[in-house]
């Protein structure tokens, strides 16, 4: 693993202490080269989809520049969680991962984005979502990235990239993937129970109501769009609640381990993700 850390580089680009694209373009082009592309992309699906510029972008970027105490926290737990990361991994796996772990500023693309830049398979860390998350602090921090080389290991040694056409098998494939990164995640982490992304409230509620979840996932799938979808992402709601999708991935993938090896499930196709599903809608939780 490769370790760049943008954020020296990102001080510098943002003279006025302000937020403006055209000193966030040259600052990206010098420093991800590859970079500005995916994520101009990116922020303009978001437009096309009902979001602001300048209420739901623009704070989110001005507080990486305003907020200094989080923001030099968020680098120095960056930091601190990635060094001796190959040695955790290696020890619960076997085997370590190949990525260039970037942290860098973004366009609110995500707190962490498994994509490939120039070649390379490359996590980019958006510190503007860390920080707006309040994913700065270690146990956090550690599970975001954990979560995020969980989907490296599945692209290194598994099917990550056997992504189906039809959209139901889309977000059902999604359902697995974000699955065997949350398995992955808890497994390096030594707890199976770990949810990076929010507290026992939340874990409790998803107890409860698992169940519910996994039928109402089921029956979204045929009208489901990644557009309408309610169970991945900070910004969208299942009954209240965010990123249930994560929770009941993480389910569906624990019970395909109680009949086959974690680096079995990795290597599924589509046919077998739906197989594997159609078996977990079986099984009462």
């Amino acid at each position: 693993m490769r370790i760049i850390d943008t954020t020296g580089a990102m001080l510098s680009s943002f003279a006025s202490g302000r937020f403006r694209l055209e000193d966030w373009e040259a600052y990206i082009d010098a420093a991800v080269p590859g970079a500005k592309e995916l994520c101009l992309e990116d922020k303009n699906e978001c437009l096309a989809a009902g979001f602001s510029w300048e209420s739901d972008f623009l704070p989110v970027l001005d507080a990486v520049l305003s907020d200094a105490e989080k923001r030099r926290a968020a680098i120095e737990t960056f930091h601190a969680v990635v060094d001796g990361l190959d040695e955790t991994i290696v020890k619960r796996f076997g085997r370590t991962v190949d990525a260039d772990l970037v942290l860098y500023l973004g366009l609110c693309s995500g707190a962490g984005w498994v994509t490939e830049v120039r070649g390379r398979r490359t996590v980019l860390f958006g510190i503007e979502k860390i920080m707006e998350l309040g994913w700065h602090t270690p146990a956090a921090m550690t599970g975001l990235v954990l979560h995020e080389l969980g989907h490296v290991y599945h692209g290194q040694y598994g099917s990550l990239d056997r992504e189906p056409e039809a959209l139901p098998d889309q977000l059902l494939w999604q359902l697995y993937t974000e699955g065997v990164a949350m398995v992955f995640e808890q497994e390096a982490a030594g707890d199976p129970e770990a949810f990076h992304q929010y507290d026992g409230d939340w874990k409790r509620w998803c107890d409860e109501n698992a169940e519910h979840l996994k039928q109402s996932f089921y029956q979204d799938l045929s009208s489901m769009t990644h557009e309408n979808q309610r169970y991945f992402g900070d910004w969208v709601r299942f009954e209240g609640r965010g990123d249930t999708g994560y929770y009941l991935g993480a389910r569906f993938v624990r019970f395909l381990m109680r009949s086959e090896d974690f680096d079995e499930i990795i290597r599924y196709g589509p046919d077998g993700v739906k197989d594997g599903f159609d078996r977990f809608l079986q099984f009462p939780l």
